[in-house]
């Protein structure tokens, strides 16, 4: 089975902003990727300031009680799936499609809301750029994530310049013109530009969502734009290669994704797996949220 996007996919995609894949992991992968979740939000919420990933777990002020929501840089949290799920065809040949054979993969990590936790997720962008190339985020669901109980809204077409989010929400709520619900369940990926305005409401007593997050850009593209430069392109290619390693060893009867990066950009590995799966981000491309600085 190919997973390489169709010229219909791609289409819909460049249009719209967004993009559906229905039941795209296989239930075994999902189910090691499901308890990687579980164990990740268990540690980071058992860590305290001294532990080596204390950084890397995010909490928030919600209804008078701190809650997690986010685990940075999953891939060195001592579960392997996550780097399965990289070096896998259903994410590789995605990544292949949407920004050639250099893409890159620029941010893991997975967000989520505990139950009973209905925080909204206010109207944004997550990154501005010239739009010569697709950055594109692939968000894999671990949960269902239902109409009326937090399930992402998307503006269809509002991917093509950056917005005053303050001012959208100002203006319409959560009652967007062309806005869309888009019902989620376990092992359906969203592929999202990272420009199309998304967010979620606030809702009561929503079950456990979690959502696993890949971002890929063109290595030509970080050239080009930023905010990294070549350097950093190297490191962040070396987790293609211990991806598509961890994904063989666990799937060894199963096709694997041919690599075809081109030889300038084809990194230079070492043995220190360690320091591999972590390359941590100095700065970010700015995106449009509405909060202070950032409103428009």
């Amino acid at each position: 089975m190919s997973y390489h996007l169709t010229p219909e996919q791609l289409a819909f995609y460049d249009k719209n902003g967004y993009l559906v894949l229905r039941n795209w992991i296989p239930q075994d992968l999902l189910e090691r990727l499901q308890y990687a979740g579980r164990e990740w939000i268990a540690e980071g919420q058992q860590a305290g300031p001294d532990h080596p990933d204390y950084q890397d777990y995010n909490f928030a002020e919600r209804g008078g009680s701190r809650r997690m929501w986010r685990v940075n840089y999953v891939h060195n949290k001592r579960q392997p799936a996550s780097l399965e799920l990289l070096g896998s065809p259903q994410v590789l040949e995605v990544a292949e499609s949407m920004c050639g054979p250099n893409f890159v993969p620029t941010y893991e990590s997975m967000v989520f809301k505990e139950e009973g936790d209905g925080a909204a997720i206010t109207w944004h962008q997550d990154a501005v750029h010239p739009r010569k190339y697709r950055i594109f985020n692939y968000d894999l669901y671990l949960d269902h994530s239902r109409s009326g109980q937090g399930a992402l809204w998307v503006v269809p077409g509002s991917q093509v310049g950056k917005h005053d989010v303050c001012a959208i929400a100002d203006t319409y709520g959560w009652a967007v013109p062309g806005a869309i619900e888009v019902e989620m369940a376990p092992g359906d990926v969203l592929l999202h530009d990272v420009m199309v305005v998304h967010g979620s409401p606030h809702t009561e007593g929503n079950a456990l969502r979690r959502t696993i997050y890949y971002e890929f850009r063109a290595a030509e593209e970080i050239i080009e734009d930023g905010p990294w430069d070549s350097a950093w392109i190297d490191q962040r290619l070396r987790l293609v290669p211990l991806g598509l390693r961890r994904y063989a060893e666990a799937n060894p009867e199963k096709s694997q994704f041919q690599w075809n990066v081109s030889r300038s950009f084809r990194p230079l590995m070492t043995e220190d797996e360690e320091t591999e799966l972590r390359v941590a981000h100095t700065v970010h491309m700015s995106g449009s949220w509405c909060s202070a600085g950032n409103a428009g």
